[in-house]
């Protein structure tokens, strides 16, 4: 599973925090988006800002570059985590299913 956890606790900080204090609405205005929704899905952790944008909202946040880096390898980390992990828990449930689940050749053959 993604994680945008890292991102959308800092744009919302940024946000609420700024001296202008935008709300969504106003601040996916500023970015060029028609309504607040965008924001709010971000704040959410249910996607990221695209790549383009990270310059403006750097830039209309007053987030450092190396901030919004930071917290966007963070990001990316945990979902390389999520994804290597639930490989691993699927590999392994597919080993415990494949030797619980015998052939009837092989249930035949253990019974004698």
């Amino acid at each position: 599973m993604r994680c945008f956890d890292n991102i959308a606790k800092l744009i919302r900080s940024k946000r609420i925090n700024h001296p202008k204090s935008y709300s969504q609405s106003e601040l996916s205005n500023l970015l060029g988006y028609k309504n607040g929704q965008f924001i709010s899905n971000v704040e959410r952790g249910l996607c990221n800002i695209p790549l383009k944008m990270l310059k403006k909202v750097s830039d209309v946040l007053d987030i450092p570059k190396e901030d919004l880096m930071d917290v966007i390898l963070k990001d990316q980390e945990k979902t390389l985590e999520n994804y290597l992990l639930r490989a691993e828990n699927d590999e392994e449930l597919g080993t415990v299913r494949s030797h619980s689940s015998s052939s009837p050749e092989q249930k035949a053959s253990s019974s004698f």
